[in-house]
């Protein structure tokens, strides 16, 4: 039998590829006219913030929805600097326990997971990440949840609606990529926390 590539996450992978260059120019061309102290005021603090952000996602995403190969591994600096600069006028905070390096497989899974969470808090809360013998666990806490029972569902059977929109997608990846690394979507809630594990 031959092995067919994941079409879905070689265009992943593809776009923020090409993103990442044009974005951290603009981001080398503030730090210079920052240093060169020809422009001050909130717009270029706008402009820069706004670049620190679309950076940080687009490296989020290429975990998420990029390929991962092998063993491949990514370092706790750079996880935590992601995460950092995302939470940058976000609602929804992150806090990531899990210590040292994580396979780049086990991260993307734990980034769509977050993406998920983002879904049911779209009143801010605090996710918490951490990893102990292997199994994941992702709590949320807020004092108003959204959870989408048909998503929710849909993650831990993979068996996904039919009219599944695009800022939806990480809810069909996720079980998508759970099963690739040969793990088990677990999700419970209640009206104040949200639980996934795998």
């Amino acid at each position: 039998m031959t092995h067919k590539p994941d079409l879905a996450a070689l265009v992943g992978s593809r776009i923020c590829h090409d993103l990442i260059s044009p974005v951290g120019a603009i981001s080398n061309g503030m730090e210079l006219i920052e240093l060169a102290g020809a422009a001050n005021g909130p717009e270029l603090g706008l402009i820069s913030e706004s670049v620190q952000n679309a950076n940080a996602k687009i490296r989020f995403f290429r975990v998420a929805f990029g390929q991962s190969s092998g063993d491949q591994q990514v370092g706790e600096q750079e996880i935590l600097t992601i995460l950092d600069n995302l939470a940058i006028g976000a609602r929804m905070m992150v806090d990531w326990t899990v210590q040292g390096h994580v396979e780049r497989a086990e991260l993307r899974l734990a980034f769509l997971g977050l993406l998920c969470f983002e879904n049911a808090l779209p009143f801010g809360g605090v996710v918490s990440v951490q990893c102990e013998d292997g199994t994941w666990r992702l709590t949320g806490q807020s004092e108003k949840l959204r959870v989408d029972d048909v998503l929710w569902t849909a993650a831990q059977t993979g068996d996904l609606p039919e009219d599944l929109a695009p800022a939806k997608v990480q809810f069909g990846l996720l079980p998508h990529s759970a099963q690739q690394s040969g793990r088990k979507i677990s999700a419970s809630w209640t009206e104040t926390q949200l639980n996934l594990s795998f």
